[in-house]
């Protein structure tokens, strides 16, 4: 029997108990019957015979585990929670010792002596050791892992199409589009040049920010299989002793964290996306020091300019916005019913602003819950900012249980200058009209002058159709449109710096005399 073989009867057995146990909640009796309802408390422990199982299985299925526990349209939030402890367990090792990949590669130019386990993870250890008289840390992939991976990763697309017999066909969708997702982000996590490069470039990007701390890299001592960094420690963020005796505060540092990862993610473009507990950490001055940039993100400018739509629509509750922004970041089909998605997003609004708090997780379990009856997918970019909010705000919550990262967003957009720039368009696009306009504005005033000797004559006659009575109000109701019109014209024309402000000013000045004088004479 194959390798692979082996491996897929073995996660078959492990794995299909709990498929008959799902696809019995939806037929009680698998092929019929009604759906079951169980407690939270039984979900819950479901839950957490498949964690074990995940950690049983080996790295592969601890990542599957942790990606899971952001993806709201395949998992409940009970599972979600229990899949999301999986980022502080660590696997049982695959095999081999990892000192021998360090001795193999750098053991020329380090001290090995000195080599130390700090930690470990699910695909690496960190080390620290000496290099030219100061202490630096290395993570280092665990050996033989690669090929595991890659295997488990065949396992994983093999079942799939298992797995859709037991779920519903919008459940099947979302898998599908997971197992590809999955894929690219663990190898992009087996890479640890990329990891280096992401984090040199977070590093520069945060230059100017002392309140935030990435360690450097040495790009000398770093492969694939190694990554090479200046060793800092911290205070684990979540800890009670963590802020004592600094003039940070937990409200202060929970800000400070949404700050950060939103400058990354839509103004730099290139965003840690692993924002729990163990990799947060406070230096000895108060400052946010970020590790592990494995599971890590760069967004193109389109890509960013789209996410921003998203939040704007969120904090405006802009149920249109919201739509295009899902059609533009491929979450939804570009030929989607967008009036019928809008009618149910204007639900999730109603639904959301019912509710005593509004949060990240809220907004995302209640989006994907409604939006089930539409195919939808969540492309790999935007399942990071979904993991990111979710984990993050789960951070925060823990700093200041009163955190509202709306509010946090609708500040940096305002201090970003994303809802000026969309005001100076609207500006611009008023000045192009007007600008169109100017010819005629030019010749208002000879024209204006002949129909005030009209008026005055009393020769101007104005022919309506009386309507219960109120033709004259209909006449002062045109002064009326007429001079807030040129008020609004003035009001670009003068934002610009136009020759014409005056013009049209004076011109709605007349027109605004008329009205009151028509008004008074009735």
């Amino acid at each position: 029997m194959s390798g692979f073989l082996r491996r897929y009867l073995s996660v078959v057995v492990q794995f299909l108990p709990f498929a008959i146990a799902f696809r019995r909640d939806r037929r009680r009796f698998l092929l019929f019957g009604g759906p079951r309802r169980l407690d939270e408390a039984t979900h819950r422990r479901r839950a957490e015979r498949i964690r074990d199982a995940m950690l049983e299985l080996g790295p592969a299925f601890v990542k599957v585990g942790q990606v899971l526990s952001t993806r709201p349209d395949i998992v409940p939030p009970v599972y979600a929670d229990v899949f999301a402890t999986l980022q502080d367990e660590v696997p049982e090792d695959v095999g081999g010792d990892p000192r021998a990949i360090v001795e193999a590669e750098l053991g020329e130019e380090l001290d090995l002596a000195t080599l130390e386990t700090v930690a470990g993870g699910s695909l690496a250890y960190v080390y620290t050791v000496r290099y030219r008289e100061e202490r630096i840390a290395l993570k280092v992939r665990r050996p033989g892992l690669k090929p595991i991976v890659e295997r488990d990763l065949r396992v994983v697309r093999a079942l799939v199409p298992v797995v859709g017999v037991f779920v519903d066909d919008r459940q099947e969708y979302s898998i599908r589009n997971a197992a590809d997702d999955f894929e690219e982000i663990i190898l992009d996590e087996l890479d640890f040049e990329r990891e280096r490069s992401v984090m040199a470039d977070v590093r520069e990007n945060l230059a100017d920010d002392d309140r935030v701390v990435v360690p450097a890299t040495y790009e000398e001592l770093s492969s694939e299989r190694i990554l090479s960094m200046e060793f800092l420690t911290g205070r684990k963020i979540t800890d009670a002793d963590a802020f004592e005796g600094l003039d940070v505060t937990p409200h202060g540092m929970a800000e400070r964290i949404a700050t950060v990862y939103l400058k990354m993610g839509l103004v730099d473009g290139v965003f840690h996306a692993d924002p729990h507990p163990g990799n947060l950490a406070v230096t000895e001055d108060g400052a946010l020091l970020l590790y592990d940039f494995g599971m890590s993100e760069r967004l193109p400018e389109s890509v960013r300019g789209d996410i921003v739509d998203l939040y704007r629509a969120l904090v405006r509750r802009d149920v249109h916005e919201l739509v295009d922004a899902l059609v533009a970041l491929d979450v939804l089909e570009p030929g989607v019913d967008r009036a019928e998605v809008g009618r149910v997003l204007e639900l999730v609004i109603q639904n959301l602003e019912g509710r005593s708090e509004i949060t990240w997780r809220a907004i995302i379990t209640e989006l994907t819950t409604m939006l089930q009856d539409f195919p939808f997918r969540i492309p790999p970019d935007v399942m990071l900012l979904v993991r990111v909010g979710t984990v993050g705000e789960g951070v925060c919550r823990q700093l200041d249980p009163e955190f509202d990262f709306l509010v946090i967003i609708r500040r940096f957009l305002v201090e970003q200058g994303f809802i000026e720039n969309e005001l100076q368009a609207m500006v611009d696009e008023a000045w192009t009209d007007a600008q169109r306009s100017l010819p005629a504005l030019t010749r208002l005033p000879a024209r204006l002058d002949r129909t005030l000797d009209r008026l005055e004559r009393d020769e101007l006659v104005v022919r309506t159709e009386p309507a219960d009575g109120h033709a004259g109000g209909d006449s002062h109701l045109g002064y009326a449109v007429l001079a807030g019109a040129l008020a609004v014209t003035a009001s670009v024309l003068t934002f610009h710096g136009g020759p014409y402000a005056a013009v049209a000013a004076g011109l709605g000045a007349v027109f605004l005399v008329a009205y009151l004088v028509a008004s008074r004479s009735d």
